[in-house]
């Protein structure tokens, strides 16, 4: 799946990815290839993924806003 995280800075980061865990405001929740639609608001916390290569990355993110559609995450953080 397409992993997109996106502040209004900057692209945190833009790539292929085997899952991604994510802070929701009613609970963390992960997210895998194929996964059905979604729209949810984040909480503070860490954002967690697996690219392609099995390398696993954390990014710590105040709140934000998730769209999970087509095979893609779409992160938008404040």
């Amino acid at each position: 799946m397409t992993l997109k995280i996106i502040s209004a800075e900057k692209v945190e980061f833009e790539g292929q990815a085997q899952s991604v865990t994510l802070p929701g405001t009613m609970g963390a929740f992960t997210v895998l290839d194929h996964h059905a639609s979604l729209i949810s608001t984040l909480a503070k916390g860490k954002i967690a993924y697996r690219d392609e290569a099995g390398h696993d990355a954390e990014l710590e993110v105040p709140g934000g806003l998730v769209d999970v559609d087509n095979n893609v995450v779409s992160v938008c953080i404040f």
